[in-house]
């Protein structure tokens, strides 16, 4: 399984990025391999519209299972990700990577 993250960092103890649209990261964990891959997003952080339906192509691209974010993606971004059958888990910001993962996997995120 692949779990998307939005992340402020490339790595386990980076901050998930409350913001989903305009996250300076978008880092994948491939439970099967154990692999993390971080992903560069930050060219929409300057975008004055659009940002979250970019991020959202850039997700499906990535085609996780899962995404888990901060307060999740706005209305336009959202209509795009229901295409995909992905769930998302919102409700970590404030958290590492790693404390969001075992929150996910303890069931401790709501999922939306």
């Amino acid at each position: 399984m692949k779990i998307a993250f939005t992340a402020a960092g490339t790595n386990w103890d980076s901050m998930i990025d409350p913001r989903f649209g305009r996250t300076e990261y978008i880092v994948i964990h491939d439970e099967n391999s154990e692999e993390l891959i971080a992903i560069d997003n930050s060219a929409v952080k300057n975008e004055a519209h659009g940002a979250g339906t970019a991020t959202s192509q850039r997700i499906f691209e990535l085609k996780p299972d899962v995404l888990i974010t901060g307060n999740g993606p706005g209305d336009t971004a959202a209509k795009a990700l229901a295409h995909m059958k992905m769930k998302i888990f919102v409700g970590a910001q404030d958290m590492t990577l790693k404390q969001a993962y075992e929150k996910y996997k303890s069931g401790e995120l709501k999922e939306v």
